[in-house]
């Protein structure tokens, strides 16, 4: 799996803002990648070093639009832990 594929987007909430004093960072990553993976794909294209990956694969919710009820995709999550003083510049700005 090549890089682009592997990270889909960061993930920019409250909680992963107050993660991110720990040297934590959270993306949305793609449903078949694992932890070595999303590891070398971090490592790549930030030029950090990933200490440890966690992931969580998140379930689809039903939503209702009108009268029709569906299911949104699930998708997974991937917080990874950097080493002590590494920083990813992308989440600094927001």
């Amino acid at each position: 799996m090549r890089l682009y594929e592997v990270i889909k987007r960061p993930l920019v909430t409250e909680k992963n803002a107050r993660l991110q004093a720990q040297g934590k960072y959270a993306f949305e990553v793609n449903r078949g990648a694992n932890k070595v993976e999303i590891k070398e794909a971090v490592e790549e294209a930030f030029k950090v070093t990933v200490t440890a990956v966690n992931i969580v694969s998140m379930p689809g919710k039903d939503k209702r639009i009108g009268r029709a009820q569906v299911t949104t995709s699930p998708w997974k999550k991937a917080v990874i832990t950097l080493k002590a003083g590494d920083k990813i510049d992308l989440f600094e700005n927001l």
